[in-house]
């Protein structure tokens, strides 16, 4: 996937191209990977034990309380290939780097960890169904990744984006399309990828984008904003009744 402003114009490296965040992230998931890599070949059971520590695991969250997990599956990637944590980190710089230079890195992290803890909580739900198993393990980044897609769609819906780097499209359309497909995935055989925590990570990310925009939308009643109004209101009504007295005595126009 990339994407660009008008098909093919924006260079390949842009000026700021890894904003503080972004390239935090990168680093930190890119930096556990290797060390995950490194302790799988290297046959160091006791470190292994502790990185599996950190998966994801419905039954350890709601029964021994490891609520950790929620937080830290998402730094955790396959290390026995390279195609699970190539993609999240590829979609990752693509679409987070121009969310983060619009929104500011705190707002950002924010979004992220909403998105990727959302995706957490809805795999754990989902897995205390009839549908699911408690004992299932997930890692890795992609429920915040796919709500970063989610939110791109939203608020940049007309940027082309290239689908499978081949077929160029409007953003909102892409978010529809990885949707539908992540969807779909989920009603069908298991194979090996958390399709609910796709569809939870851009679940949590439209309701928090929609909620955002309402707030701004319809702003907070403010009391003490709002007797103030009152109370020049009727200051200026109280001096226009005095002005009309005084022409009234002294023969003046109306005015309006």
């Amino acid at each position: 996937m990339a994407y660009s402003d008008r098909y093919y114009t924006r260079s390949f490296l842009p000026s700021g191209a890894f904003p503080p965040a972004v390239r935090w992230l990168l680093i930190s998931n890119v930096g556990i990977w290797l060390l995950y890599f490194l302790t799988l070949i290297s046959g160091a059971s006791s470190a292994a034990k502790w990185f599996q520590s950190l998966w994801l695991v419905p039954q350890d969250v709601v029964e021994r309380f490891q609520l950790w997990q929620l937080f830290t599956y998402l730094f955790l990637h396959d290390p026995r290939g390279f195609g699970h944590i190539l993609f999240n980190m590829l979609t990752l710089w693509m679409f987070g780097a121009d969310l983060e230079r619009g929104w500011g890195a705190r707002r950002f992290l924010k979004y992220y960890f909403l998105c990727g803890i959302g995706a957490g909580i809805c795999v754990v739900i989902v897995n205390y169904t009839p549908f699911g198993d408690p004992a299932t393990r997930t890692i890795g980044a992609s429920g915040a990744i796919y709500g970063l897609l989610m939110a791109f769609g939203m608020l940049y819906p007309d940027t082309t984006v290239l689908f499978s780097f081949l077929f160029p499209m409007k953003a909102k359309y892409f978010v529809m399309i990885i949707g539908a497909i992540a969807f779909l995935s989920s009603l069908g055989a298991n194979t090996g990828v958390s399709n609910v925590a796709h569809l939870g990570g851009m679940l949590f990310g439209y309701v928090y984008l929609k909620s955002q925009q309402r707030r701004v939308s319809q702003p907070r009643f403010n009391p003490v904003a709002a007797l103030r109004r009152e109370y020049q209101n009727w200051r200026v009504q109280r001096a226009k009744k005095k002005f009309e007295v005084y022409l009234r005595k002294h023969g003046g126009p109306w005015v309006n």
